[in-house]
C-alpha cells in the first residue's frame, strides 16, 4: 500500500474550490494549506496504479496548477515485485508495458 506526501499548488483565488475538491477524494488527507495556494496532503492508495490515477485526477482539476511528490513509501508493494521486473511505467505516463516504447 503506497503512501505519498504531496504539495499541490492551486490557483490562490480558487483555493477553497481546490480544497473542497481534494476533500471529496477518499484517498486524500489534507494536512494544511496557505493563502498562496499551497496545499499539503497525503495520498494513501491500495497500489501504485491507483495512486497514479488519483494524482491524475487531482492534476486534471482546473483549480490545480501543479502536483509535486515530496515523499513516497512503497515498501510493502515493492516486496511483491519479482526481482528484475520492468516497472518503468509506474508514475511515468501509464502502466508498465515491458517495452521501451
Amino acid at each position: 500500500m503506497p503512501i505519498g506526501g504531496f504539495i499541490v499548488n492551486a490557483v490562490p483565488e480558487d483555493l477553497e474550490v481546490a480544497v473542497a475538491f481534494l476533500t471529496a477524494i477518499p484517498e486524500v488527507e489534507i494536512h494544511g494549506h496557505d493563502k498562496g495556494g499551497n496545499i499539503v496532503l497525503v495520498i494513501d492508495a491500495p497500489d501504485s496504479e491507483h495512486m497514479q490515477r488519483v494524482v491524475k485526477k487531482i492534476n486534471d482539476c482546473a483549480s490545480v496548477l501543479t502536483v509535486g511528490l515530496t515523499y513516497l513509501n512503497v515498501e510493502d508493494e515493492a516486496d511483491t515485485i519479482p526481482a528484475g521486473a520492468d516497472v518503468t511505467g509506474i508514475f511515468h505516463g501509464g502502466p508498465a508495458s515491458g517495452s521501451a516504447g
